[in-house]
């Protein structure tokens, strides 16, 4: 459930219900941070600040309870003990758009992580590759198992009709192209959710000509029919989603 008295307390729900836009909402139903956006009436340690620019996300604790968090813009980005000068340097300065790492954690496991740069709120950003849900196809061609790796640890993938995407935390949508639009489809509980991105950003240091990224294969106006010839999902964690019964 939404924390609808905290988002109330800084100006984005009132009367129990939300202001926010679609994209945002998205982005926040899908463990995603929102673009930036004027928050009001803010209170840490005794400090009440009016108003401040800033992008949230929902971070659930450890019996599931979505907690509200606030990015706001930071004069200086903090470095993570992972990364040296020089990789936090180029990421700053948009030379390279992630660097996988390894790290480990309190426990002593390892695990591996994909850093990226919000230049938006001077931040870097840590995904844990293990919880990035890659699609198990995208316009109705299945991914290999090596293309779903690659996705996780942040890396391009091209499928048969030239669509190339890549998962970025940064993005509202958690996604990149050269497209302006894909539909991925995830196998949950036995049924098939499909997702339908539209006004995708270009991907990390790349160009694209407008007319081609909206040329859209037939796998994906074929996957947009079967998500719409679908029942709609009770709202969850994915954004605008369909879902269809059976295996593959």
């Amino acid at each position: 459930m939404l924390p609808l008295q905290d988002l109330e307390t800084i100006g984005l729900a009132t009367g129990g219900q939300l202001l926010l836009n679609v994209d945002d909402l998205k982005a926040l139903l899908s463990g995603r941070r929102t673009g930036l956006m004027q928050l009001q009436n803010l209170e840490a340690e005794n400090i009440r600040i009016k108003s401040i620019d800033a992008k949230i996300s929902l971070k659930p604790d450890e019996t599931g309870k979505l907690n509200l968090m606030i990015h706001p813009i930071y004069k200086k980005p903090a470095t993570p003990s992972f990364l040296d000068d020089n990789e936090a340097h180029k990421l700053e300065k948009g030379e390279v758009g992630n660097y996988l790492k390894t790290t480990t954690d309190d426990k002593g496991n390892k695990k591996e992580i994909l850093v990226e740069y919000d230049a938006e709120t001077r931040e870097f950003i840590v995904s844990d590759t293990e919880k990035i849900l890659a699609p198990d196809m995208v316009n109705l061609q299945f991914l290999t198992a090596a293309q779903k790796e690659n996705y996780r640890k942040g890396k391009e993938v091209t499928i048969a009709d030239k669509t190339t995407f890549g998962y970025s935390a940064t993005d509202p949508q958690g996604v990149k192209a050269n497209k302006l639009a894909l539909v991925a489809s995830i196998l949950i509980d036995g049924g098939l959710t499909y997702v339908v991105y539209k006004g995708l950003n270009m991907l990390f240091n790349q160009q694209r000509n407008e007319v081609d990224a909206a040329k859209l294969s037939p796998g994906y106006y074929n996957a947009v029919k079967d998500a719409e010839n679908e029942s709609p999902r009770v709202p969850n964690q994915m954004s605008r989603s369909y879902t269809r019964s059976g295996s593959r």
